[in-house]
Parts: C-alpha cells; sequence; structure tokens
C-alpha cells in the first residue's frame, strides 16, 4: 500500500499523556517505510526499463543509419548501371548503324558488278546475234 504525500499532510497522530500515541506512531512509520521501499523499487525497475528503451532506440537508430546507407549505396548502383546500360546501348546502336552502312556498300558493290556483267554478257549476246544475223545474211547471199 502506498501512502502518497498529500495523505501524510492530512495524518493527524493522536496525542496521549507524554506525546503521541506509540503504537500509532509505529504503525505510520512502518505503512511509510513500506510505501518509500515500494516506490524506490518502482524507480529502480523504471530506471532499468529506460536504460534498456535508449540501449534499443540506439540499436534502432544504428540500424536506421545503416538502413539509409544502403539504400544510398543501392540508389548510387542503380545509377550508376542505368548510366552503363544506356552507354552500351549506345555503343550497340553505333555498331548497327556501321555494320548497316557497310551491309548497304557491300550490296551497291554487288549492284554495280551485277550491273557491269550484265552490261557484259548483253554486249557479247547483241554480238552474237550480230553475227548470227551476218552469217544468216551472208548465207541468204550465197
Amino acid at each position: 500500500m502506498t501512502i502518497t504525500p498529500v495523505e501524510l499532510h492530512h495524518v493527524r497522530l493522536r496525542r496521549g499523556l507524554f506525546g503521541y500515541r506509540r503504537s500509532a506512531a509505529d504503525r505510520l512509520i512502518e505503512e511509510i517505510a513500506e510505501s518509500f521501499e515500494e516506490v524506490w523499487r518502482q524507480r529502480a525497475d523504471y530506471s532499468d526499463r529506460i536504460e534498456q528503451l535508449e540501449a534499443e532506440l540506439a540499436r534502432h537508430r544504428d540500424l536506421e543509419t545503416l538502413l539509409r546507407t544502403t539504400l544510398v549505396s543501392a540508389e548510387k548502383s542503380a545509377h550508376e548501371l542505368k548510366d552503363q546500360a544506356k552507354r552500351e546501348a549506345g555503343l550497340v546502336v553505333e555498331e548497327a548503324h556501321a555494320e548497316a552502312r557497310a551491309v548497304t556498300r557491300a550490296a551497291a558493290a554487288e549492284q554495280a558488278r551485277l550491273l557491269a556483267e550484265a552490261r557484259k554478257v548483253r554486249a557479247l549476246l547483241e554480238a552474237a546475234l550480230d553475227a548470227v544475223d551476218d552469217a544468216g545474211a551472208g548465207a541468204q547471199a550465197a
């Protein structure tokens, strides 16, 4: 049973012949001592709990700092990977354009070669036809 300071102010001990009655005073002192002990125990329990909570708070703050650092690091890595991927994509596109230009040049060269060959074949055919025509005209004249 705890005794509050307000209750102590309102306690009135009865007086006896030579002062306060001893049994009532002893009982009050015992109650006050018990109340004081209980308050001290509660104070010690609260102090222990406060220390425990402060340690837990420090641990959570350390975890928060670690998480923030990890998050910043992850964001930085993500940006670096994204930039690297963009650079690599640019290189792939440049290589594809260069290869396309090379294929286009090769196709144009092949087209020119084939056109030249076709002209040569046409010239040979025309020459052969002229020779056949000349031979046929010579045969008719003879």
